[in-house]
């Protein structure tokens, strides 16, 4: 499609969401919300999310630098959609390359750019939004209360494909830790992380080494090298499993019980940093902690749990016993939302006279988890000759699964619309050619 039909084509609000819907668009830096949903709203500013929240990846940074109109005219679309007058493209301002290449490629007026310091968590959606508004998302909430719509710039790429009718096939994930090869791979979606491992040269026997999927701090360790790559992965990270930062991850939950008993000493440190109790939200780890010691079952002011992100600065950063709060949070979380009580959309407080002060520089966040040697100059690679086998789950996105249009023993090509869904999700296309083998929860294909 050429330039000026793709900016016709975005002045019509139901054209782009359509577009979005059948490139199977979903949330590429979260937890994978249908994109077409998202933007069905009346938004005053459409946020870009380029400030990459975790350490170590560096995908979006690259993207920005050597992507820059892509992600300008997906902004463009994603603000049509929404409604929205003014789109914010937001990043950190040591990424020197990537805002002389934003600069050079924004013509229109009412895109600017928000450059942000290097701390963690950075790219949280609420902090983002707080930054570039003003405005508190509340407990309960989302970023439109504030009259804001988030979009990670993976996703605006995503976007400008879809307006020319290219679906979501291939992912750029960063590949990091004990290989030989580090850098960002442009990848099929399906591909086993093995196969991502073997491309940046990692250990040819994993004994000894473990995997995370996503970042440092938010991401889990797997030890399944067939599980495959899915729209929302961001990131790769092999350690050996002697690291401190492996061993925290994967501790016995009921040790962290145990310490959480004896050990908490009730310093309230963890609350202090808390990114989310900063913006007044009442998150408050330490007295989590102390419930969890004491073994209470009623809690008193729990609203605010629902406001942890998970960033884990109280367990990573914050905790000078080695603790485990955003575990309990998380643990009291679930409880709670299993006894049927849910958010109330609420602002507790004022946002702390003291927010600029608790921001975690990553530099010095990157020693304390001993990461700080894999933080480095990465390079954009090409996605490798010889992948001839995909694994496409049929839910790679909040709600419900897609339902497979083939059956086993039918041929795709590459792009084809293998399975849709009709309500919250997200469509599944064919991210190689090949024979397919549909299963109950995905879709194997074999080139």
């Amino acid at each position: 499609m050429a330039i000026s039909a793709l900016y016709e084509a975005m002045m019509d609000k139901k054209l782009v969401l359509e577009k979005i819907r059948e490139a199977g668009v979903a949330g590429a830096g979260g937890a994978g919300f249908p994109t077409h949903i998202k933007l069905n709203c009346n938004a005053e500013v459409v946020i870009a999310n380029g400030a990459e929240c975790e350490p170590l990846l560096r995908t979006d940074r690259l993207l920005m630098e050597s992507q820059p109109e892509r992600i300008i005219l997906g902004l463009k679309a994603a603000m049509a959609a929404a409604g929205a007058q003014k789109g914010v493209i937001v990043l950190k301002n040591k990424y020197e390359k990537a805002i002389a290449a934003l600069q050079s490629a924004i013509s229109a007026q009412n895109i600017t750019l928000h450059l942000m310091d290097s701390f963690y968590p950075a790219g949280d959606e609420q902090q983002i939004v707080y930054d570039v508004t003003g405005k508190v998302v509340p407990t309960g909430g989302l970023p439109l209360d504030a009259g804001t719509v988030v979009q990670n710039v993976s996703t605006l790429c995503s976007i400008a494909d879809a307006l020319q009718d290219v679906p979501v096939t291939k992912k750029l994930v960063t590949v990091t830790g004990e290989v030989k090869a580090p850098a960002v791979y442009e990848m099929p979606v399906g591909v086993s992380i093995g196969k991502l491992i073997a491309a940046a040269h990692g250990p040819s026997d994993m004994n000894g080494y473990r995997v995370i999927i996503g970042g440092p701090l938010m991401g889990r360790v797997t030890d399944d090298l067939s599980e495959p790559v899915q729209k929302t992965t961001g990131g790769v990270i092999i350690l050996r499993d002697s690291h401190p930062l492996i061993q925290m991850k994967t501790r016995e939950l009921s040790r962290d019980l145990k310490l959480a008993r004896s050990v908490c000493c009730q310093c309230n440190f963890c609350t202090v940093l808390c990114p989310r109790n900063a913006l007044g939200l009442k998150v408050e780890p330490h007295k989590i902690m102390r419930a969890v010691a004491l073994g209470a079952r009623k809690l008193d002011a729990v609203n605010g749990v629902f406001s942890c992100c998970d960033c884990g600065i109280c367990t990573y950063y914050a905790c000078n016993f080695s603790l485990a709060p955003s575990k309990m949070m998380q643990i009291v979380k679930e409880r709670l939302l299993k006894d049927g009580i849910k958010p109330e959309k609420h602002i507790a407080g004022n946002v702390s006279a003291n927010i600029d002060n608790i921001k975690v520089p990553v530099s010095r966040l990157t020693k304390r988890l001993g990461i700080d040697k894999y933080d480095r100059e990465l390079e954009l690679a090409d996605m490798p000759p010889d992948i001839h086998a995909v694994k496409l789950p049929l839910k790679m996105h909040i709600g419900e699964p897609a339902r497979s249009l083939v059956k086993t023993g039918d041929v795709v090509s590459a792009g084809q619309k293998i399975a849709v869904c009709e309500g919250l999700g997200a469509h599944v296309h064919a991210s190689i050619a090949g024979r397919v083998n549909v299963c109950d929860t995905f879709i194997e294909i074999e080139g």
